[in-house]
């Protein structure tokens, strides 16, 4: 891939988002930025340091102390390497509330862009077309029904072993969409110049192929 070559994929929750960001970085040869592990990192730290997960102030201290170093299959947190547990549900729910702070947000977007000012980034989030990274080259908003979002994070969760409800499931993707788009910082919203791909009929594979496509087509008219 050409020079420092930004991709911005954003999305509701389930999209796909990750599995598709991270596929496009290893065939581009980019950097993966998974925003989502940073904002879950911050909750696990705070969780692990029982620090006062009301107060906006400590926490965005806590983000702005965090050293994030991202690797192909995870993140280290200050060293120590993290995967699943990120993914439990007091972490999510953690994560989802501290997320809607404009401090730590604010901490955390700065890491960001400082990533993507060092290297070729393919980096997916919330607000990454719009506020993160508004001069990206190529900007892509996924999403999906809720009913696919559901079906495909209750088998996610069957087979890691987690008894849930799919009903449950839908409810609460419901409640985290409306939570993003109405939220007061950089709430969820497609960039005007990002292209929509809905992928409730297509496999990852599929919308992986369209995304290198717009990629191709970026750099070939660039060059």
């Amino acid at each position: 891939m050409m020079r420092r070559f930004l991709v911005a994929i954003d999305g509701p929750a389930g999209a796909g988002k990750s599995t598709v960001a991270r596929l496009v970085a290893e065939q581009l040869g980019l950097t993966y930025v998974d925003t989502g592990a940073m904002y879950r990192g911050v909750a696990w730290r705070a969780l692990q340091e029982k620090v006062d997960v009301t107060n906006e102030e400590v926490l965005a201290q806590l983000a702005e102390a965090t050293q994030f170093k991202l690797e192909k299959e995870g993140i280290r947190i200050n060293g120590k390497w993290l995967k699943e547990e990120l993914r439990t549900p007091e972490v999510s729910q953690l994560a989802s509330a501290i997320a809607k702070m404009g401090e730590v947000r604010q901490a955390l977007v700065r890491k960001q862009q400082e990533i993507a000012r060092q290297h070729g980034v393919v980096m997916d989030g919330r607000d990454i077309g719009t506020h993160v990274l508004p001069h990206a080259d190529v900007k892509v908003f996924l999403t999906a029904s809720i009913e696919k979002r559901a079906k495909r994070r209750y088998l996610e969760l069957l087979a890691k072993g987690y008894q849930v409800d799919e009903r449950t499931l839908q409810e609460e993707i419901r409640k985290r969409d409306e939570n993003d788009q109405t939220r007061k910082h950089s709430p969820l919203r497609q960039a005007e110049d990002a292209v929509f791909i809905d992928t409730s009929d297509l496999t990852v594979s599929e919308v992986v192929e369209k995304i290198l496509e717009l990629c191709r087509t970026k750099v070939g008219g660039n060059e």
